[in-house]
């Protein structure tokens, strides 16, 4: 089945390629996307057409994938888990953890565009990539700390009304 593509496909072609793909994975996925529409003489002429709105549309969304990868670019985002004997996490850290951690810092991510090589199941610094775009994959560093030490590192927070109770009585 022959299909002009209408947006960037990973692994498949660019924004106005013409490709070849199995009729189910036309049909069931690019179409319904509308990441394709059929390559028939009218849908060619219709899309040249719409070449410039929809190369302006990906430009947006590229660069808007090029500041949030900019923003994760070197990011060390930490991660704090239950850990057993010898250092053993209870469970996996998945993406969604990594994703709401993420969001404590400011930066958006989908869980989804998140690439992780194996599960995560090691204390210690692990490398992350998150395929925002198809041209732009930035990557980052999760570091797994227990949280035991985690809340013995953390600084003791005095509540803001004590602190002020104690600066006058320092005064005096």
């Amino acid at each position: 089945m022959k299909v002009i593509l209408r947006a960037d496909v990973e692994k498949l072609g660019h924004l106005g390629d013409i490709v070849n793909v199995k009729p189910g994975y036309g049909r069931n996925y690019l179409l319904p996307q509308r990441l394709a529409s059929l390559a028939t003489p009218a849908n060619i002429r219709v899309f040249e057409h719409e070449r410039k709105k929809l190369q302006a549309r990906m430009d947006i969304l590229r660069a808007q994938a090029a500041e949030v990868a900019a923003k994760l670019e070197g990011l060390v985002v930490t991660i704090p888990m239950r850990v057993g004997e010898n250092d053993k996490l209870y469970g996996s850290v998945t993406p969604a953890m990594i994703g709401a951690a993420l969001a404590e810092l400011g930066v958006e991510v989908d869980r989804h565009r998140l690439l992780l090589d194996g599960s995560i199941r090691t204390l210690g610094e692990h490398e992350v990539r998150a395929r925002l775009h198809a041209d732009v994959v930035p990557s980052f560093t999760v570091k797994i700390v227990s949280e035991e030490k985690h809340i013995e590192e953390a600084p003791a927070e005095v509540p803001a009304e004590e602190a002020e109770a104690e600066a006058p009585a320092e005064q005096a």
